[in-house]
C-alpha cells in the first residue's frame, strides 16, 4: 500500500522510502539510525549546515512575536522589511527591490510574469516570446514547466505557455538567430547561470556575455535563475558576481534560509523598478499569501548573518577545488566520463552504456554506503553544505568510486 504522502518526482506506486528522522551539521539519520552524509544539501540548498541554533532561534523569537502575516497592501512588517533590506545588501542591485515568494517555483512564474508585463507598460505589447536553453531547470509551476529545458519535466501535462522559444544551451548562435528572426517580439531570456538540475552545466566561455548582448542589442531583459547558485554556493553571494554579467532579473530560493524556513524571491534591478514606478496609478496586480512571511524572513536574516559571519561563501571555493581534485583523480582512473563544477556545485558523468539507469544504480548504492547525493541522467550531483570538512568531501569522493566500481 503506497504511503498517505504523494512524493515528488516519485512513481505514485512506490512503498518504500527512505525515512529520515533527525539532521546535525552535514550528517542525518534515518528511522532505523542508520547514519548519512549529506552530499547534495538536502536538495541543492542547505548552505549553512543542518541544526544551527542561530537559525532556530531567530525562527521561534519571531514565531513568538508576529508569528504571520501578509504583505498585501497597505500591511507589512517590521521583519518583512528587514530581510529585503539584508537580501539587496548582498545582491547586485543594490538600487534595486526584492519580491518575496515561498518557493524558487513561485519566483520564476514571477519573473515570466515582469517578462511579459514590463514590455506592455513600455507600450510593447507585441513583445512576448521568451528564449530558454535546452537542459534548463525552472521549477514546477506553470510558468517554470513552460521553461523547462528537460523534456522529461515539461511534456505530458497538457498545452502549456505559448511564444516560448527553446535553443541550445552550448552554442550562442542559436540564441542569436533567433534574435535575427523574431527581436522586437522577444521580452526576455531566462537562464541559469549553471545548470544545475539538468546534470551541473557551468556555462560556455562567452555565453552569458553573449545573452547580455543580444538583450541589450534588442530591447529585451535578461533574467538569471540563481535558485541553485544563489547565496554563496559558486564562491560569491550570486553566481553574477563570478561570471561578472549583470542580468535585469535574478530569481532565487533555497539557499537564501538554507531551507530553514520556505522563501524565494525575484531580485529587481533599479532599470525594472523604474518602469513599474512610472505611473503612481499602476497598481502590481500579483502576490502570494506567504510572500514575506514573518517566520521565513527571520531565517533569511539569520542565515545570510551566518553565511557572512562564518566565511561559508569563501569556503564554497575551497570546497570546489578538493572535491574536483577527487573527482577529476577517478576520472583519471577511467572511472568517470567528465567532471563539472564550480565552486560548491559539481556534477560526476558516468561513462559506458545506459549510463541513466547506472547513474541511479550507483546513487542507489551510494545510499547504501551512507552518502546522500542525486542521480541526473548519468550524472551523480553533489552540492554539500558550506560546512563540510575535507574529510567528509574526501569519504564522499571515495563511496562514488566504490559505488561506481561494483556497477561497472
Amino acid at each position: 500500500m503506497p504511503p498517505a504522502l504523494l512524493h515528488a518526482f516519485a512513481k505514485p506506486s512506490q512503498d518504500a522510502f527512505v525515512t529520515l528522522v533527525r539532521a546535525e551539521g552535514v550528517r542525518t539519520w534515518d528511522d532505523t539510525g542508520k547514519e548519512y552524509i549529506d552530499g547534495l544539501g538536502s536538495l541543492w540548498y542547505c548552505q549553512a549546515g543542518h541544526g544551527r541554533s542561530e537559525i532556530i532561534d531567530a525562527v521561534t523569537e519571531q514565531m513568538k512575536a508576529l508569528g504571520s502575516f501578509h504583505t498585501f497592501a497597505p500591511l507589512g512588517s517590521d521583519v518583512s522589511d528587514k530581510a529585503a533590506e539584508r537580501i539587496m545588501s548582498v545582491s547586485p542591485f543594490p538600487d534595486g527591490r526584492v519580491f518575496l515568494t515561498c518557493s524558487g517555483s513561485e519566483s520564476i512564474d514571477t519573473a515570466v510574469k515582469l517578462l511579459r508585463k514590463i514590455p506592455i507598460l513600455n507600450n510593447e505589447p507585441d513583445r512576448q516570446i521568451i528564449l530558454k536553453r535546452t537542459r534548463g531547470y525552472h521549477g514546477v509551476n506553470l510558468g517554470g514547466t513552460s521553461m523547462q529545458g528537460i523534456a522529461a519535466n515539461r511534456e505530458g501535462w497538457g498545452d502549456l505557455l505559448p511564444h516560448v522559444i527553446e535553443v541550445d544551451p552550448d552554442d550562442i548562435e542559436s540564441a542569436a538567430r533567433v534574435f535575427a528572426e523574431h527581436g522586437p517580439r522577444i521580452a526576455g531570456v531566462i537562464t541559469e547561470p549553471v545548470q544545475g538540475a539538468g546534470g551541473v552545466f557551468p556555462p560556455p566561455d562567452g555565453y552569458l556575455e553573449g545573452l547580455r548582448r543580444l538583450c541589450d542589442d534588442n530591447g529585451a531583459l535578461l533574467v538569471f535563475d540563481e535558485v541553485i547558485t544563489g547565496f554563496g554556493r559558486t564562491g560569491n553571494w550570486f553566481a553574477t558576481d563570478t561570471y561578472g554579467v549583470t542580468p535585469d532579473l535574478i530569481t532565487f530560493a533555497k539557499g537564501v534560509t538554507s531551507g530553514y524556513q520556505p522563501m524565494g524571491g525575484v531580485l529587481v534591478s533599479r532599470g525594472v523598478c523604474d518602469v513599474l514606478e512610472a505611473d503612481p496609478d499602476f497598481v502590481f496586480m500579483h502576490g502570494y499569501t506567504y510572500s514575506g512571511h514573518p517566520a521565513a524572513c527571520a531565517a533569511a536574516i539569520a542565515n545570510i548573518d551566518l553565511l557572512e559571519r562564518d566565511g561559508l561563501v569563501e569556503r564554497a571555493n575551497q570546497i570546489g577545488e578538493r572535491l574536483s581534485a577527487g573527482l577529476n583523480a577517478l576520472k583519471a582512473d577511467g572511472l568517470l566520463d567528465e567532471v563539472r563544477g564550480i565552486g560548491a556545485i559539481w556534477g560526476a558523468q558516468l561513462s559506458g552504456d545506459d549510463i541513466a539507469n547506472r547513474g541511479i544504480a550507483v546513487r542507489d548504492r551510494m545510499v547504501e554506503l551512507g552518502v546522500l547525493c542525486r542521480a541526473i541522467n548519468g550524472t551523480l550531483a553533489f552540492c554539500p553544505p558550506l560546512i563540510m570538512k575535507d574529510a567528509d568531501l574526501d569519504e564522499m569522493v571515495d563511496v562514488l568510486a566504490q559505488a561506481v566500481r561494483e556497477n561497472s
